[in-house]
């Protein structure tokens, strides 16, 4: 491809690279791609451009349809498990409520078989904290950083390449989402609560949203947006407890919930007249195995022991940095394997992605060819009131990309790179 090209030919060439690298930051102020610096996370007055790499990844457009064509019953899958206590009933005796809405993103990675065919499998759902679904103003043509990638495959000669680059700007969708759940609450004087942790580097990401809810005030709340709260120790006990019991849609997004769906006939009971649908969401499932006391548990717990490079140890825990992998999973399970602890994990087939070779800018980064792979987010949104779905659509996708050092990832944690799909 001529990018890899050039991209060799640029890393023997220091003047001209720094020269793009510089061009390139400078647009990312120009058009709002930002975050706060971990030094002064809670300060507007330092900020930094948001990591990103230079050049698009190439990205096969079926896998991508794909991820963007199943996301609206995924959309309906999360509302129905939402309502159903008997299936969540491991994790929360919880009420249903009359009005719901949902911001989710379902993140997933193009596997390479050893036949190099592809197939799109996904990582997980979030149904809470659904990070970096705006960088800057909604009604912004861009946000993402695709116009500085686009200056630079202009700059270096790819004038065609730079046409087929994938945008992954989010709509107002989301915004639109949450002031729909407001207006069908019917109390003028509500608000729109977001719940944020105290330290915040990703704070200009969730005040569009805000600021394009700004329009009126009150006491009462109607909504409330989580983007923090998904772990226990977020929480005072009184409030941990009061949080239970209205809390239930972003169980949905748990780890033992994704392996539950993997089973043979449980998405049956959510689609039992839409085969065609049953078989679009499970074609993105990876393999998917319990931990659970009992034969079939002591099973995965062999394979894994057996075959730990195979596979992605992963806990009920949110936030990235908690999967474990190789040998750490032999560690843990060689703890866990005699007692109820191992219910606490499912074990998931290793997905081994495209790796490319890329230049990331990062602050503090030195310039250089990096391997990385890639993963795709895909946003929804959906509101429902009482039996009905009043709103469920797609609100955008983002590609995010990690040096393929690492094994697990997160843009808040300084190790992923915002990045843009090179149609192929």
């Amino acid at each position: 491809m001529a990018t890899k090209v050039i991209l060799e030919q640029l890393i023997t060439n220091a003047d001209r690279l720094n020269s793009l690298v510089v061009e390139a930051k400078e647009m990312a102020f120009q058009h709002g791609i930002l975050l706060r610096t971990p030094e002064t996370p809670n300060s507007s007055e330092v900020v930094s451009f948001a990591p990103f790499t230079l050049f698009p990844s190439p990205v096969p457009e079926a896998p991508l349809l794909q991820a963007l064509a199943v996301y609206t019953h995924f959309n309906t899958l999360v509302d129905k498990i939402s309502q159903d206590p008997d299936f969540l009933q491991e994790a929360l005796d919880g009420e249903i409520w009359s009005i719901v809405v949902g911001l989710n993103r379902s993140d997933y990675m193009v596997d390479q078989r050893a036949d190099r065919t592809s197939s799109l499998k996904q990582i997980e759902i979030n149904t809470i904290a659904a990070a970096f679904d705006k960088l800057k103003h909604d009604h912004a043509p861009l946000i993402s950083p695709t116009p500085c990638v686009r200056h630079a495959m202009k700059s270096v000669g790819l004038l065609e390449e730079s046409k087929c680059i994938q945008d992954t700007s989010r709509t107002p969708r989301m915004s639109a989402a949450l002031a729909k759940a407001w207006e069908l609450y019917g109390q003028h004087k509500a608000v729109i609560l977001f719940l944020v942790e105290e330290v915040q580097l990703s704070q200009l990401s969730h005040r569009t949203i805000e600021r394009e809810l700004w329009k009126r005030d009150g006491l009462e709340v109607a909504v409330v947006y989580y983007r923090y709260g998904y772990m226990p120790d977020h929480y005072t006990e009184q409030v941990r407890y009061e949080y239970s019991l209205i809390s239930v849609t972003h169980l949905v997004g748990t780890k033992k919930v994704q392996q539950v769906l993997a089973r043979p006939g449980v998405l049956e009971r959510f689609f039992p007249d839409q085969p065609q649908v049953v078989e679009q969401i499970r074609a993105t499932f990876a393999g998917l195995y319990t931990l659970d006391m009992g034969p079939e548990g002591d099973q995965t717990v062999a394979m894994a022991l057996a075959n730990p490079d195979k596979f992605v140890l992963k806990p009920q825990r949110e936030g990235g940095g908690n999967n474990y992998f190789g040998e750490d999973i032999v560690r843990v399970l060689q703890e866990v394997k005699g007692d109820e602890r191992r219910a606490a994990y499912i074990l998931m087939d290793r997905i081994r992605p495209r790796i490319e070779q890329k230049i990331l800018l990062k602050k503090g980064l030195p310039l250089k060819l990096t391997s990385i792979c890639y993963e795709i987010g895909v946003y929804g949104a959906y509101v429902r009131h009482g039996q009905e779905m009043v709103l469920s659509e797609v609100a955008g996708h983002t590609l995010r990309s990690k040096s393929a050092e690492y094994d697990d990832a997160g843009l808040t944690r300084g190790i992923t790179t915002f990045d843009n799909p090179l149609i192929i």
